[in-house]
């Protein structure tokens, strides 16, 4: 079964969606056998260097007021806890870009290394409240996922692989992706949002069933 996973580094609920799939996937044996691609979106592409205080940033973007927000991240941390995630936001929190993330995640798919990049960008960034558009932070982060620093170091002090998600970013979003996580199973069935493991579970079957 061919997944791509849509999805953003500091994207919430595209944790909270990915443990879902992956005990979805595990639940269903040797039913599904899935291969996932993770496809990049940004949430914010004009974030600045030093990012933003989530708190404020809700607060421009969805018009949240503070109690609103912080009963949506403890929520969001409830959530998490429950498919085994550490996620540390609190008020002080804040948003970066991940263009360069995204580079690093290109490259890591080359090298048959995405999913370790992608969840040791997820406890980063949201465990370890790490700065995910930081290079040093980057390259720390793909060297704990078994990538070469070096490596990693001059892809991001260079403009490799920018094109490419670039052009990913605009594909996805020319086939209608503007919010995620969105889940697109064998190019033809799309899951959208951080849905719970029974509700991949079903449609994971379901499509199983179909195809």
């Amino acid at each position: 079964m061919k997944i791509d996973f849509v999805s953003n580094v500091s994207c919430p609920w595209c944790i909270i969606g990915l443990r879902g799939l992956e005990e979805a996937l595990a639940r269903t044996g040797d039913l599904v056998t899935a291969d996932i691609t993770f496809q990049p979106f940004e949430l914010n592409p004009g974030m600045g260097k030093d990012g933003q205080n989530i708190r404020e940033h809700v607060a421009e973007k969805y018009g949240s007021t503070p109690e609103q927000s912080a009963a949506s991240r403890t929520m969001i941390r409830d959530r998490a806890a429950e498919l085994g995630f550490s996620m540390q936001m609190s008020e002080t929190s804040r948003i970066y870009n991940t263009f360069d993330a995204h580079r690093l995640l290109h490259w890591a798919h080359i090298e048959g290394k995405q999913a370790a990049l992608k969840n040791a960008l997820f406890v980063a960034y949201f465990t370890d409240q790490q700065d995910p558009s930081d290079h040093d932070v980057l390259i720390a982060t793909a060297a704990e996922a078994g990538l070469d620093p070096v490596r990693a170091a001059a892809i991001l002090s260079s403009s490799e692989f920018a094109d490419e998600v670039r052009t990913a970013e605009q594909l996805w979003q020319s086939r209608g992706i503007s919010a995620v996580p969105a889940v697109v199973i064998n190019d033809r069935y799309l899951i959208s949002g951080g849905q719970p493991p029974e509700a991949f579970e079903r449609a994971l079957r379901e499509i199983a069933a179909q195809d």
